[in-house]
C-alpha cells in the first residue's frame, strides 16, 4: 500500500500557490477587499438593509475571482473535459479542496458561499445525465457562462429532511393547445434565488404521501409571476441568500420537466456523494487550519513566565483533535479513492455509508476545532480580529444542511446493521431461528497465555 500523494498532484498544488500569489492576493489586497476578509467581513458581505443578502460588491469580486481562475484553467478542473474541464478525480478534488480550506480565510476559497478557485460545480453534469437536448444546450452553456442560474426547491416548511412527504403539487393542464403543469406550493433554503434564472422545483405529479415515486422535477423561470420570495431567512452566519419561495398557479409546460417524470429525486440525490466527499475535506481543512493556528499560538504566548504550550490542559485537547483528523484524512481519502475505481450508480450500494462517515465527522470536528481555538486564544479568539468564530458559525450549518448528521448516522447504521449496503444479502441469508440467546460462557485470559472458561 503506497499512501504518498502522486507527484503530478503534489505539482498541481504548486501550480495552484503560484496562481494565488500571482491573481488572486493582489485582487483581495486591492481597493480594501480586504474588508470581506478582516473583522469587517460580516457587516461588509451582508446588505442589512435589503433582506440581508449579500452585497453585490462582494459577489462582483467573487465573480471576478472566478474569471481568473477559469481564465487559467482552474476553475473547471473537476468538470469533464467537454465541458473544459480536466476531469479531476474525487481524490485529487479533496485533497485539493482540503489544501485551500486549510490556508484559511481568503479569496481563494470561501466556504461560506461555496466559493473556490477550483470549483464544485454539478450542474453541467447533471444536465448532461438527466436534460433533454434542447435543456442541455440551453442550459450547460448557460451555467458555463454564467448567464443561466439554477437554485433547488426540494426542502418545504413542513417537511424538512423527508422529501416523499412534500406539499408542493403539480397538477396536468393544457394551455393554447400545449401539455403541461400548474405548479402550487412553497419551498425553504432555495439558495442563490436573488440571482437564479430558474428553480430546478420538486413536485409532487402522482403516488401517495411517503412514496419516493411520482415526484417530478421541473425547470420553474423564476420571473414567472406566480413566484414569490416570501422572506430571506437570516442565519447564523449572514449574509444569508436561503429564502422561503411561494409557487402559485405557476403554469409550465412539459418541456420543462428535468429527469424521468415521476422520479425526480434520483436528480436532487445524483451528485449528493461527491458533493459530500469534497465538502468533508474541506471541513477537514478548516479543522486543521483551526488546530495548527492554536498549536503556533500556544508556541507564542507565555503567560507566567512560560509557553502557554507547556499546559496540559491546552495540549490534550489538541491531541485528540489532530488525533481525529489524522484518522479522517486517511478515511476521506480512501473513500475518494474507492469512489473513483467504480461507476457512479454504484457508489450509492458499496460507499454510501463511508461518504456518510467522512461528511458527519468532519462537520462536527471542525465545529470543535473552531471552537478549541477559541478557546486556546482567549479574548482575541472569541473576537472577530481572528477567524475561528466565522468558521464556526459557518461550519454549524453543514452539520445540518449537508444532510443533517442524524440523517447520515442513520445511513451509516443501515449498512452496519445490513439494512442496505453489501451486508443486506449477509444477513438475509441467515437463520435467525438458530441464534442461542442463552448466556454464553465467559472467555478471558489468564497470565501464562492460558484460557479460564
Amino acid at each position: 500500500m503506497d499512501f504518498a500523494l502522486p507527484q503530478d498532484l503534489l505539482d498541481y498544488l504548486s501550480e495552484l500557490d503560484r496562481f494565488i500569489d500571482a491573481e488572486i492576493r493582489p485582487l483581495e489586497q486591492a481597493d480594501d477587499n480586504v474588508r470581506f476578509f478582516d473583522h469587517r467581513r460580516e457587516y461588509a458581505r451582508t446588505d442589512f438593509e435589503n433582506g440581508g443578502l449579500p452585497r453585490h460588491e462582494w459577489e462582483e469580486l467573487m465573480r471576478e475571482a472566478k474569471r481568473r481562475a477559469d481564465k487559467a484553467g482552474h476553475l473547471r478542473f473537476a468538470m469533464d473535459p467537454k465541458f473544459g474541464g480536466r476531469g479531476g478525480s474525487n481524490l485529487w478534488m479533496c485533497v485539493i479542496r482540503e489544501y485551500l480550506a486549510a490556508k484559511g480565510l481568503g479569496l481563494h476559497n470561501d466556504l461560506q458561499t461555496e466559493h473556490s478557485i477550483v470549483a464544485n460545480n454539478p450542474f453541467a453534469k447533471m444536465f448532461d445525465d438527466f436534460g433533454t437536448e434542447a435543456q442541455r444546450t440551453e442550459f450547460i452553456a448557460g451555467t458555463l457562462d454564467g448567464t443561466r442560474r439554477v437554485t433547488f426547491g426540494l426542502t418545504e416548511p413542513r417537511h424538512g429532511s423527508d422529501a416523499t412527504h412534500m406539499e408542493t403539487r403539480g397538477v396536468p393542464e393544457e394551455r393554447d393547445g400545449v401539455a403541461g403543469y400548474r405548479l402550487t406550493g412553497e419551498k425553504m433554503w432555495t439558495t442563490g434565488m436573488h440571482v437564479a434564472t430558474h428553480c430546478a422545483l420538486f413536485a409532487r405529479t402522482s403516488g401517495e404521501d411517503g412514496a419516493a415515486k411520482g415526484i417530478t422535477c421541473f425547470l420553474v423561470p423564476c420571473d414567472d409571476p406566480g413566484v414569490k420570495v416570501e422572506e430571506y431567512l437570516w442565519t447564523f452566519n449572514m449574509p444569508s441568500d436561503h429564502p422561503r419561495v411561494s409557487f402559485t398557479d405557476v403554469w409550465v409546460p412539459e418541456a420543462a420537466i428535468f429527469g424521468e417524470k415521476e422520479n425526480g429525486l434520483p436528480v436532487a440525490q445524483a451528485f449528493v456523494h461527491e458533493n459530500r466527499i469534497r465538502q468533508a475535506a474541506s471541513s477537514l481543512g478548516a479543522a486543521s487550519y483551526c488546530i495548527e493556528e492554536s498549536v503556533r499560538y500556544a508556541r507564542q504566548r507565555q503567560p507566567f513566565g512560560e509557553d502557554l504550550a507547556r499546559n496540559q490542559a491546552i495540549q490534550f485537547p489538541l491531541v485528540e483533535l489532530a488525533t481525529q483528523a489524522e484518522m479522517l484524512r486517511l478515511l476521506i481519502r480512501k473513500t475518494a479513492w474507492q469512489m473513483d475505481q467504480m461507476p457512479h450508480h454504484q457508489v450509492e450500494k458499496a460507499l454510501s455509508d463511508k461518504v456518510s462517515m467522512c461528511n458527519y465527522w468532519a462537520n462536527r470536528l471542525c465545529c470543535e476545532a473552531a471552537d478549541r481555538a477559541m478557546q486556546v486564544h482567549g479574548g482575541i479568539g472569541y473576537s472577530r480580529h481572528k477567524p475561528f468564530e466565522h468558521i464556526y458559525r459557518h461550519h454549524r450549518r453543514y452539520r445540518i444542511t449537508e444532510g443533517a448528521e442524524e440523517i447520515q448516522m442513520r445511513k451509516v447504521a443501515a449498512f452496519l446493521f445490513g439494512y442496505l449496503g453489501p451486508r443486506r444479502q449477509e444477513f438475509a441469508a441467515l437463520d435467525w431461528s438458530d441464534v442461542d440467546y442463552r448466556e454464553q460462557p465467559q472467555v478471558r485470559p489468564r497470565s501464562g497465555g492460558q484460557v479460564l472458561r
